[in-house]
């Protein structure tokens, strides 16, 4: 019963190709049936040679009807093969699909404790293991009841019942060793998985890592974690090979007692007349087709039992669910004007134990530029994040439009954001791709527009392919002014009305940094423009400023305003206004 629950969550895909598998296993029935046919005619060739009515005719009849069996038995194995493998193979499909699909709609809090290598492992490993439960599983739980019973009916009725049930005394310590090592095999194999999770979140980071591992020159280092953890790998997976080791062995070692004990006793009937020749010959052939249904039941128990464990951990994470409710078509707005109101905002991360915004209280008029400055941890990026729904605030506490963040619609929500994030990721893929990620649907032309408010237009057309050109994993490539202003074009491509900035011009120089906020100016007025920086040059032209300490708002004002006063705005400001005397100086 555990199991069938297991396996719940595939209910709809067996129910709509349940038509597959039945093809395919009465397919696989009727190739057995065929091969149970063999032995009986070996046994009546083996009587003609022995009674010597052998003749030419008898002889081109049994070869004739060997060819027949096999042409049913190749038609028939096609047939099992392509329905019930073949179904196997769209589950995996639809599983992984299901499984990144899923992926998709789990709040960022997810992924800031979730491995990588361990989510790969989910798509690979796991689900690898759930098509061999329902694939050749299914074929082997046919192969165990159907010909273990027609056998055993084959073997009793038309040869001896005395001698199949000596053959069948080691049967149940055969079962028996199957279900126990079943059990056994299903923890072990949950700890070969995770194994392989922490293998693959190794490789993973230290691939992603490479650069800094040289600048520190720890690859020595690294080469030993990574042993550590390989090692660790071998350690579970030789654990699952042991018992391996010994389950093959001991149910061939059984097998093997039966051909024994009918080999003495079946000669015995030989001799006595009890049976023919030929009747003994076709026994032993049953016998031998009776001993891979008799393991495939461990091998059954030991696919599901795998199967099992990995559905399991899948299930794990389908069950997390985000708490962040889309109201969809219900959404109160169908598009945003802009205004942005913060309500006494205070907010708490679900795994902090202090809140990391008090009593935010702010409004944003459509069409204004407003800064916001503040030391790192003081809630700049967090502060953010709600804007965009990436996590939930308290009902009344943020509204746009005048209405509440979480009755608005998070496509009509984040469509109207143009977000430029602190790490500026870019996909590997061409630069025109990384700009349109948006998919806009926009020409080259549009792209090279953009490129050029962003100031990155001529950097990228010395590139010997230029928008053409691959920017590789996670921009690496590219320098990070680059990385930044491509990102900055990928915002601005969808002409957002509420456009973010999140410290996205901290690797450009201050001169380009000017370029590109005149352009900002031009092209976008009547747009809401939000600008997280440490420099008080990019903020001093906005229409307000808020300044954040330790998760308040500590100073407001237009950069005049606050110069005049003392606090950490007028500091930084004097501060930065000194390093630009002594780097002209210098």
């Amino acid at each position: 019963m555990n199991t069938i629950k297991s396996f719940f969550r595939l209910r709809p895909f067996l129910s709509e190709h349940k038509r597959y598998y039945i093809i395919g296993i009465g397919a696989l029935i009727l190739t057995n049936i065929a091969q149970l046919v063999i032995p009986k005619l070996l046994g009546y060739l083996t009587d003609l040679v022995g009674s010597g009515e052998l003749t030419w005719n008898a002889l081109m009849r049994v070869m004739i009807a060997f060819i027949i069996l096999s042409i049913l038995i190749a038609f028939f194995r096609y047939f099992w093969r392509i329905n019930i493998m073949g179904t196997a193979r769209r589950m995996e499909y639809t599983l992984r699909n299901m499984l990144f699909e899923h992926l998709q709609t789990l709040p960022p809090e997810f992924f800031n404790y979730q491995k990588t290598g361990d989510l790969m492992a989910h798509a690979t490993n796991d689900i690898h293991a759930v098509r061999m439960a329902l694939g050749p599983g299914i074929v082997s739980s046919v192969d165990a009841f159907f010909l273990t019973t027609v056998i055993l009916i084959m073997m009793s009725r038309t040869i001896s019942l005395s001698l199949t049930l000596v053959a069948l005394l080691p049967l149940p310590i055969m079962l028996l060793v199957s279900f126990g090592f079943g059990r056994l095999i299903h923890r072990r194999f949950r700890r070969v998985q995770e194994a392989f999770s922490r293998l693959t979140e190794q490789a993973q980071e230290n691939f992603a890592g490479i650069r800094v591992i040289k600048g520190f020159a720890r690859e020595r280092s690294e080469e030993e974690r990574f042993r550590d953890v390989n090692e660790y790998n071998v350690v579970k997976n030789m654990d699952l090979v042991r018992v391996h080791a010994l389950f093959h062995p001991l149910v061939g070692y059984l097998a093997g007692l039966s051909f024994i004990i009918v080999l003495g006793y079946g000669g015995i009937l030989v001799l006595d007349g009890a049976i023919t020749i030929g009747d003994f010959i076709a026994f032993n052939s049953y016998l031998g087709m009776l001993t891979w249904p008799v393991m495939a039941i461990g091998w059954v128990m030991n696919m599901i039992q795998r199967g099992k464990a990995s559905m399991d951990r899948l299930n794990d994470i389908f069950h997390q669910r985000s708490d962040i409710v889309d109201p969809g078509q219900d959404g109160a707005l169908a598009k945003l004007e802009g205004k942005i109101e913060f309500c006494d905002l205070s907010f708490s991360y679900p795994t902090a134990s202090k809140p990391v915004l008090k009593g935010i209280s702010a409004e944003i008029e459509p069409g204004q530029v407003v800064g916001i400055l503040g030391r790192t941890g003081s809630g700049k990026t967090t502060l953010l994040n709600l804007l965009l729904r990436l996590y939930n605030v308290q009902p009344g506490m943020l509204k746009l439009d005048g209405v509440d963040i979480d009755q608005i619609s998070l496509e009509v929500l984040r469509d109207s954001i143009g977000y430029v994030p602190q790490d500026s990721f870019l996909f590997s893929a061409t630069i025109r791709e990384n700009i349109d990620f948006a998919s806009t649907g926009g020409d080259l032309g549009q792209v090279i527009e953009y490129a050029k408010i962003a100031q990155v237009y001529d950097n990228i057309v010395e590139f010997p392919q230029q928008f053409d050109t691959v920017v590789g994993e996670r921009g690496v490539t590219l320098s990070g002014g680059q990385k930044q202003r491509i990102a900055i074009a990928r915002a601005l491509i969808k002409e957002p009305q509420i456009l973010i900035m999140d410290d996205s011009l901290s690797a450009v120089d201050t001169e380009t940094e000017e370029a590109i906020l005149t352009n900002l100016r031009r092209v976008f007025p009547g747009k809401t423009v939000i600008i997280v920086s440490h420099r008080i040059s990019t903020l001093k032209s906005a229409d307000q400023i808020l300044v954040l300490e330790e998760g308040q708002i500590s100073q407001r004002g237009t950069h005049d305003e606050l110069v005049q006063v003392d606090g950490l705005y007028k500091e930084m400001y004097q501060k930065q206004l000194l390093e630009e005397r002594i780097e002209s100086v210098s």
